[in-house]
């Protein structure tokens, strides 16, 4: 307790590393070296121990930094007993203490040819297999950890956009996938220092043996077949003592590499994936049971494994039977038949706002019991929503459809399908972003909130897509994805009467006086909600409501007509929505019309804001497919595309773009602060 108290200080960890150098230069006695070589190997059945019980490599991320310390204690040993047995290895087996001795003579046995041959088996296991193997796998873990680091970054930047964790869940994630790059990077150098170990005990064995019999011969005068015993015995028993810790430490590495990055029970794992199925033990027993009753073979051993393997099948067998017959529900007693009553208005089911209709293989996904997370996505979508746009989005109310395909789900909105699509649970999506190095194999689709092409893989292949550059998410953040880009198109429909009166009362809270001389005093609910809804359908969050009811009862004495409201409205809140298309950089590219073209719609509307141009179809044609151009190329060019026109025309150009071409901001020059540059990328004529 004392030393893991000093250890937690600070202190001990260096007080420790001083103290394995030290052992390198100053003699140790025997006694001291038994201590430490007991010590040795105590430490490195503690590590093999706690490898198989952390969850995950991460929760184990001091691990490389406890090999590097390992690695130098164990050298340290060697240099110490090295020095024992040339000094004084003349004065007999024990002249190193008693555990070289003991280890040496019980692998000796006696026969030293024997001895050798068994030590030379253990340190090739070590040096060849073990260590080899962890080797490379740290390697190759690291590679690729490394190279899908932006595929995963991609992934919580999408969860983090569809609303499905929040920002600090984001930074939590983030730090892991750090963490994890830096583990598997540490992990990849810390294999090293194994592998040089592993050489090292070669070459203090040859040293001790070449130089003990050199020293046992020519300085103190021993028989050469009493100096090969001795030196030999003690030779072989301090490799040994060495060896084996070494490796248990390689097999703690080669473990901890080749475990998976997600939690796991790794004993509860290989008991359920190795002896939890019943066809390979039944396979098992059938065919050792065939060899065991072939003449010449030995029949005992082999009939005895094959009714172990048989007894274990039908134990699992047996298991799983109780299982379901604990689960399966008692049969339901069908209710009396009730009298007919007369049909009422508590009959009619209302219509949903907002649905999900999952088909029957899609119930795990909303089903906690079965380990379904979509509702708690879901959540996490309304709870973003509802902060970014600053109203409360209404539940979603989800539902089994077996009119539906088993792997299909809808989305409706009102009672009537707004989206649509196909996952599979037992799948991962791999989503396109546009660069990857590679192709995947799978079911070739497309996303369906964006529409970038994807691939459904099995979940074994994720951390290979992310490597190649693929932005991979599970089912239920597909479906929660969808739907938050769905919410957000039709946020305006989402919005009514019962939503603005809790937004007012939520207002008159901290502006009391705005919200009484408002409504309905000046306004009615209804213009409220129409304007609401307008400055919602043009992207434009309604979260600084204080602000808007201020422009709404500036303007009010003027006009009650929603769109002029909405167009003062926006001029208000000009800051706000230049800032959110194109954040705090100072200039802002615009695409503007040609005069002439300005002229042609501004006639066309004959002193209407609310008219649509009569403009022939060529015409409008033309100027949807050149506006959707010059969008494109602002967006490659990694900046936003903005339309600036007259007030006069802002609105009706927002209608008629906000289908054809939805990636276009249509702003008004009146909204855009005084503050911002205006940089004019193209001018678009008829």
């Amino acid at each position: 307790m004392t030393l893991v108290k000093l250890l937690g200080t600070g202190v001990g960890a260096p007080i420790a590393l001083l103290g394995i150098l030290a052992m390198m230069i100053v003699p140790l006695p025997a006694f001291a070296l038994d201590a430490l070589f007991t010590f040795n190997i105590a430490l490195s059945l503690v590590i093999v121990v706690s490898v198989f019980n952390v969850k995950r490599p991460l929760d184990y991320a001091i691990f490389p930094t406890v090999l590097l310390l390992v690695t130098l204690l164990r050298l340290a040993l060697n240099v110490a007993s090295t020095r024992v047995v040339l000094l004084r290895g003349h004065e007999g087996s024990d002249a190193a203490g008693h555990v070289i001795a003991s280890f040496g003579e019980f692998v000796i046995g006696g026969n030293y040819a024997v001895g050798a041959v068994v030590f030379i088996i253990l340190t090739i296991i070590n040096f060849v297999v073990v260590t080899k193997g962890a080797g490379r796998v740290s390697e190759v873990s690291a590679r690729f950890t490394l190279d899908a680091m932006p595929g995963k970054q991609m992934a919580i930047d999408a969860d983090v956009g569809a609303g499905v964790i929040t920002q600090d869940e984001a930074r939590v994630r983030r730090a892991e996938v750090r963490a994890e790059a830096d583990f598997y990077g540490s992990m990849d150098g810390a294999s090293k220092f194994v592998r040089g170990d592993a050489i090292a005990g070669i070459l203090v064995l040859l040293i001790n043996l070449i130089g003990g019999l050199s020293i046992g011969t020519g300085m103190h005068d021993l028989p050469f077949g009493e100096a090969m015993r001795t030196y030999t015995l003690l030779t072989i028993g301090d490799g040994l003592v060495a060896q084996i810790p070494g490796l248990l430490l390689s097999v703690a590495v080669a473990i901890l590499v080749t475990r998976l990055s997600r939690e796991q029970d790794m004993g509860g794992e290989l008991a359920r994936q190795l002896f939890g199925q019943v066809r390979p033990l039944a396979i098992a027993a059938t065919v050792l049971g065939v060899l065991g009753m072939i003449p010449g073979m030995p029949n005992v051993a082999f009939l005895t494994m094959a009714m172990v393997c048989g007894l274990g099948a039908w134990w699992l067998v047996k298991r799983r039977s109780e299982v379901v017959v604990e689960l399966a529900p008692e049969p339901e007693v069908a209710p009396a038949a009730s009298e007919t009553k007369e049909l009422s208005w508590d009959d009619v089911r209302p219509v949903d706002p907002l649905a999900l209709e999952v088909g029957y293989r899609l119930v795990p996904l909303v089903d906690r019991n079965q380990g379904g997370d979509l509702l708690a996505r879901i959540r996490g979508v309304r709870r973003k929503l509802s902060q970014d746009l600053g109203f409360l989005v209404q539940a979603v109310h989800i539902r089994d459809n077996l009119e539906l395909g088993p792997n299909a789900y809808r989305i409706n909105l009102a009672g009537v399908p707004i989206g649509e699509g196909v996952v599979y649970p037992e799948r991962e999506l791999a989503i396109n972003p546009g660069r990857v190095l590679g192709t995947l194999q799978g079911i070739a689709t497309r996303d369906p909130a964006f529409g970038m092409d994807a691939v459904w893989i099995d979940a074994a292949l994720r951390e290979h897509a992310q490597s190649l550059g693929y932005t991979v998410v599970d089912a239920s953040t597909v479906v929660a994805t969808h739907l938050s880009n769905l919410m957000q198109t039709h946020a305006h429909e989402l919005f009514g009467h019962d939503e603005a009166e809790q937004l007012l009362k939520a207002l008159a809270k901290t502006a009391p006086k705005l919200v009484e001389e408002l409504v309905p005093k000046v306004l009615s609910l209804a213009v409220v909600v129409r304007v609401m809804q307008g400055l919602l359908a043009e992207r434009v969050p309604v979260r600084n409501s204080r602000a808007v009811l201020e422009a709404l009862a500036e303007a009010a004495p003027r006009t009650q007509d929603p769109q002029l409201l909405i167009g003062q409205v926006r001029v208000a809140l000009g800051r706000q929505i230049v800032q959110e298309i194109a954040g705090l950089g100072e200039e802002l590219p615009v695409i503007t019309l040609d005069p002439e073209l300005e002229r042609l719609l501004s006639n066309s509307l004959a002193g209407s804001a609310t008219a649509t141009p009569g403009l022939e179809p060529g015409l409008a044609e033309r100027l949807q497919q050149s506006l959707a151009d010059a969008a494109s190329r602002q967006e490659r060019g990694g900046q936003p595309a903005v339309l600036m026109t007259p007030p006069n025309l802002r609105a009706t150009l927002s209608r008629f773009l906000r289908v054809s071409v939805p990636n276009l901001y249509v702003l008004a020059w009146n909204e855009i602060p005084e503050t911002r540059k205006v940089r004019l990328v193209t001018a678009v004529g008829r």
